[in-house]
C-alpha cells in the first residue's frame, strides 16, 4: 500500500539555521579543536590576496555561541551589512583568529597559486602555533604543503564547515575594508565599488587611467591588452 507524507504549512521556512548545520559538520569530525582557513581575492585584477584562519574549541561552544553565529555561511552568500555584523561575533567566539595578506607585487613575483597556498598555510600556522593538542585543519578546496598539522581539503568548504565559513567572513570583510581605503588613496579606479574584480567599470577605468600600484601585472587580462591597442 503506497504511503504518503504531508508537510505542515510553513515547514520549509523553518529550516535549520545555516550556522548550526555548519557547526554540526565540524563536530562530526570527532575532534575538539578545528581550524578553518579560506582566502578572498584570488581572481581579482587589483588588490591583495587575503587569507584568514579561525581556531574553534568545539567543547567550549555552547548553544549561546552557536546561536550567535546562526547566520554563519559562505561570505559570498551574505550582504555587506550581514558580514560586518558577523565579523566581531566570529572574533569573540573563536579561540584564536588571524588574517594575512599578500600584495600585488608578491603575487606577480611568486605566482598566484603559490602565493595563495603560502598565505593559507601561514594563517593556519599562526592560529595553531604552540597549541599542545590535536588540531584538525580544514581548507576550502586546497591542501597546503608543507604543513605539520593534520589537514583536509573540503570542496565548497565555506558552505560546509563552520570554521572555514568563519574564516571566509574575516577574509572578505578585511579585504573589502582595505579596498575601500584604497579607493581614497587611488581615486578614479572605483575600488570601493568593485573591490578589484574584473567588472566592465573596472576595465573602463584601466583603459582611461592605466594601472595603479595595486594592479597585478602578471594577469593576462583583456583589460591590460587594451592599453597597447
Amino acid at each position: 500500500m503506497p504511503t504518503s507524507s504531508t508537510t505542515r504549512p510553513g515547514a520549509k521556512n523553518r529550516r535549520k539555521p545555516t550556522g548550526r548545520r555548519l557547526f554540526q559538520h565540524d563536530r562530526r569530525l570527532g575532534v575538539r579543536w578545528v581550524a578553518g582557513a579560506d582566502e578572498v581575492g584570488r581572481g581579482c585584477l587589483a588588490g591583495p590576496l587575503v587569507a584568514a584562519a579561525v581556531l574553534f574549541d568545539l567543547d567550549a561552544l555552547g548553544p549561546r555561541e552557536v546561536r550567535a553565529l546562526s547566520a554563519l555561511n559562505d561570505s559570498k552568500q551574505h550582504s555587506v551589512a550581514t558580514r560586518e555584523l558577523l565579523y566581531p561575533v566570529v572574533i569573540r567566539t573563536a579561540f584564536k583568529a588571524c588574517v594575512v595578506s599578500r600584495c600585488a607585487q608578491s603575487i606577480d613575483d611568486r605566482g598566484l597559486h603559490r602565493t595563495n597556498l603560502h598565505a593559507l598555510r601561514d594563517a593556519l600556522r599562526r592560529v595553531t602555533a604552540g597549541h599542545p593538542g590535536e588540531v584538525l585543519c580544514l581548507v576550502d578546496g586546497f591542501r597546503v604543503p608543507p604543513f605539520e598539522r593534520e589537514q583536509r581539503a573540503i570542496v565548497d568548504g565555506d558552505a560546509t564547515s563552520a570554521a572555514i565559513a568563519a574564516a571566509s567572513i574575516l577574509a572578505k570583510v578585511s579585504r573589502d575594508r582595505f579596498m575601500h581605503r584604497a579607493d581614497e588613496r587611488h581615486p578614479g579606479w572605483q575600488f570601493a565599488a568593485h573591490v578589484g574584480y574584473s567588472t566592465p567599470e573596472h576595465r573602463d577605468a584601466i583603459q582611461r587611467q592605466g594601472v595603479s600600484p595595486l594592479h597585478r601585472l602578471s594577469f593576462a587580462s583583456m583589460a591590460y591588452g587594451q592599453l597597447s591597442s
